[in-house]
């Protein structure tokens, strides 16, 4: 079965500028990939509504990025800018990860999300860390919304999601799983940070075997699933943590990352997958990690 991948072209239209890390050729190759990948079925969504963002971001965050994108772009913060189209990635992605979530639910199946710019650094008013604002977490509540009640969010990505912890922390109704790079960007992520019971984190250094990352990693999932059973799973699928990756130090291979996703198939059966594009800045290597997390979702 063909797993439906959603994404929208505005998604290719957000530049942070010359020599930036997160550049449309991430995007444009994990679809270039994905075209001629007998497991995905590539789908354009329509663009989101505010409505969805506002369930996450107070309406000041989101009107202040979209009259920076209105007046050609700039510096957001010391590491995050937008440009004129970047309000209209923000709302491409909104829209495709709502189609990925909306087909999960009334379906049954597995789905992906191939949008940027990536989100799970996105604090609800402060846009950090090539995020703008912060996409997991929105599809969460999207999920809520449509009587999904508990989320299990999976972040494989080599930064800690700390816009996503601090959004979920106070809500025992989402659960959130970190393996991450520590010490590292942006510097929280630790294990002793656990919120209502609900976060679980995986800090670790750079270099180690690939098969530490993966059964560090499922302990921790098996941990948050214990005689708790989510009715939907996100993954915040960053292929930063693939090796090699400029911006990370872990080991991972394509082939990692899809084994923990058959895993985790067969841990819930009955629980629809959405995948989430995260972070990873060596073009190709996002596309081969993608195909292989998509293939392991069919």
């Amino acid at each position: 079965m063909a797993i439906p991948v959603f994404s929208h072209p505005d998604c290719l239209a957000h530049d942070p500028g010359p020599g930036h890390p997160e550049t449309p050729a991430r995007l444009a190759a994990v679809l270039a990939r994905l075209r001629v990948e007998p497991s995905a079925r590539l789908v354009e969504a329509p663009p989101g509504d505010r409505d969805a963002l506002r369930r996450v971001h107070p309406e000041a965050h989101l009107a202040e990025l979209e009259e920076l994108s209105r007046a050609g772009g700039g510096s957001v913060s010391l590491d995050t800018c937008a440009n004129g189209a970047s309000w209209a990635a923000v709302l491409g992605a909104t829209g495709a990860l709502a189609a990925a979530i909306e087909a999960a639910h009334a379906g049954g199946t597995h789905s992906f999300a191939a949008v940027r710019p990536p989100g799970h650094h996105a604090l609800a008013n402060r846009a950090m860390g090539f995020c703008l604002v912060n996409n997991v977490v929105v599809g969460a509540r999207e999920a809520q919304r449509l009587g999904r009640d508990r989320i299990l969010i999976i972040d494989w990505d080599v930064h800690h999601g700390n816009g996503t912890q601090a959004l979920v922390e106070a809500d025992p109704t989402v659960r959130y799983v970190s393996l991450h790079q520590h010490p590292w960007y942006p510097g929280t992520g630790l294990a002793e940070e656990r919120g209502v019971g609900n976060i679980f984190n995986v800090p670790r250094g750079p270099g180690a075997p690939a098969d530490r990352y993966v059964e560090d990693l499922w302990s921790a999932i098996v941990a948050a699933t214990d005689r708790w059973v989510p009715d939907l799973v996100l993954l915040s699928a960053g292929y930063d943590a693939l090796a090699g990756d400029p911006l990370g130090g872990f080991t991972l291979e394509p082939a990692d990352l899809a084994g923990l996703t058959e895993r985790l198939r067969e841990r819930l059966p009955m629980v629809p997958i959405v995948g989430v594009l995260e972070g990873g800045y060596r073009p190709a290597r996002v596309a081969e990690g993608v195909a292989a997390t998509v293939r392991a979702l069919a």
